[in-house]
């Protein structure tokens, strides 16, 4: 028997595709290139308790290919369907995602997602963690793409200061608040303030 697919999960994606997508990509390369910037970003209206910035990583980031593990916190009929149907991206446990979203509670421990290999350290996974807000205040943050230092809101420290020490291991994550998203590569060094 074929699951039913509730009709909400039909809308919400991107109502101008290629532009869309092509801006919400600038935005999050951006974002991880620049490790502390707040990237501003538009175009899904995905349900909850997806939001807007989330809903765009996984427009953008997610396909047929790429799996998506979703923690308690999002694991929800609506999102399956909208994710389903905007992505084709199967949903799978966490050992397998490529992608992994919730929140940062829901998401623990963060030691049970892929970090990568010797061999392919790029066969790790990306947590894309709802936040309740982001700002440039909190932890310092240095390393690549910082020109000095930049400061971020983020739920923890140590979690990111161990994750940076299996560099070039280690999962990327980008945070994200409404329709606001930041990005942490694994290469940026995380310091309490």
């Amino acid at each position: 028997m074929t699951p039913v697919v509730q009709a909400d999960a039909l809308s919400g994606g991107f109502a101008d595709p290629p532009v869309q997508a092509a801006r919400a990509f600038r935005a999050i390369l951006s974002a991880m290139a620049r490790p502390g910037t707040i990237c501003d970003v538009a175009g899904a209206a995905p349900p909850a308790p997806l939001s807007v910035g989330a809903g765009v990583a996984i427009l953008v980031l997610a396909d047929g290919t790429t799996p998506v593990h979703l923690a308690p916190s999002h694991d929800t009929a609506a999102v399956r369907d909208w994710i389903t149907f905007h992505t084709g991206a199967p949903l799978v446990g966490a050992g397998q995602a490529v992608f992994a979203l919730g929140t940062w509670p829901a998401l623990a421990p963060v030691d049970r997602f892929a970090i990568g290999t010797a061999e392919y350290p790029d066969r790790s996974a990306t947590l894309i963690v709802e936040m309740p807000a982001l700002s440039a205040q909190g932890a310092r943050l240095t390393g690549p793409g910082i020109r000095e230092t930049a400061q971020l809101s983020l739920p923890e420290v140590a979690a990111f200061a161990a994750n940076r020490a299996l560099f070039p291991l280690g999962f990327d994550v980008i945070l994200t608040a409404g329709d606001r998203l930041a990005g942490l590569p694994r290469s940026t060094v995380v310091e309490a303030a």
